[in-house]
Parts: structure tokens; sequence; C-alpha cells
């Protein structure tokens, strides 16, 4: 019965020894408080509001063209009228179009560098991964991918911690290296 007993053990034993190792982030957390993320949407928002006091000071002027033309365009002939009135639909389609693409454009751009920044987290979670010897570690967000989990395995603060700081010591880098290079 000893021996019994003996052996459940040592293969309990054994079997603990085996685990996998698992943990989960939350990866809306991890992004959201990312530092560079912070930092990349706050540049991007300061665009986005440059880029809408330009389009709407030039729509005040367009506004302030059609508001002439119609003050005067009682003392107008038809034909005057209608060639004004072409010339300023052309230009309202015109702003349009400009208006239309730079929003694009910004978008494309933010979208671009936002991709990068998500590819940047999810190696650097592979690295802290494989350097802490975690042989799972996954992602949850809203649509909870992950039910339930053991308390203490949303390791999604540790993991912040570090990727904000290693973005420090290379935004610390970056800037002695622009330092050195202006001297």
């Amino acid at each position: 019965m000893k021996k019994i007993a003996l052996v459940i053990f040592g293969a309990a034993i054994l079997t603990s020894c085996d685990q996998d190792k698992t943990a989960y982030v939350d990866n809306t957390i991890l992004i959201q408080d990312f530092k560079e993320m912070k930092e990349t949407e706050a540049i991007f928002n300061e665009r986005s509001e440059k880029l809408q006091r330009n389009l709407d000071s030039v729509a005040k002027a367009f506004q302030a063209e059609v508001q002439e033309y119609q003050s005067k365009s009682q003392s107008m002939s038809a034909a005057q009228r209608q060639e004004k009135e072409q010339e300023l639909m052309q230009k309202q389609q015109m702003l349009s179009r400009q208006q239309q693409m730079q929003s694009g454009q910004l978008r494309q751009e933010s979208d671009k560098i936002i991709d990068s920044l998500i590819t940047k987290v999810k190696d650097f979670v592979g690295d802290y991964g494989k350097d802490k010897g975690y042989t799972y570690i996954f992602g949850s967000n809203e649509s909870a991918n992950i039910m339930y989990a053991k308390e203490g395995k949303d390791i999604t603060d540790e993991v912040l911690e570090a990727l904000n700081k290693e973005y420090g010591v290379t935004e610390t880098k970056k800037t002695e290296e622009e330092t050195s290079t202006e001297e």
C-alpha cells in the first residue's frame, strides 16, 4: 500500500513539474496605456484639429464669397449669374475633394503607425514571455476571450510597466542621439 501511495505521489510531482506556465494580458489596457500609443494619439489629435481649423477657415472664406455673390446677384445679368454659380459649384466640389483627401491621408497615416505600434506590443509580449519562461500568454479584450482566469494569471500591469520602461529607455537614447548629432 505504501508503494502505491509513493508511486502516486511521485507521479503527481512529475505531473506538476511538467505544467505549462500560462498567463494573460488585457490587450485593450495594454494598448491604451502604452505611453508611445498615448503620445502618438495626442500627435494625431493635434494634427487633426489643425487640419480642421484650416478647413474651417477655407470654408468660411468660401461662405463669404457665396454671400457676396448673393448680395450682388440682383445686379448681374443672367449669363453672369450662371457663370458665377458654376464657378462657385466647382469651387465647392474642389474644397470637398480636398477635405476628403486630406482627412483620408491623415487617417491612413494614423492607421499605419497604430498598426506598427500594435505589432511592436505583440512582439514585446512574445519576448517578455520567452524571457519569463511562459509557455502561453493569452490576450483578452472587450469581447472576453478569457471568461475566467485564476487570480494572479493577469500579468497586464507588469507587462505594461516593462513595455513603458523599455519605451522610456528608447526615447532617452533617441534624445541623446539627437543632441549629440546637433553638436
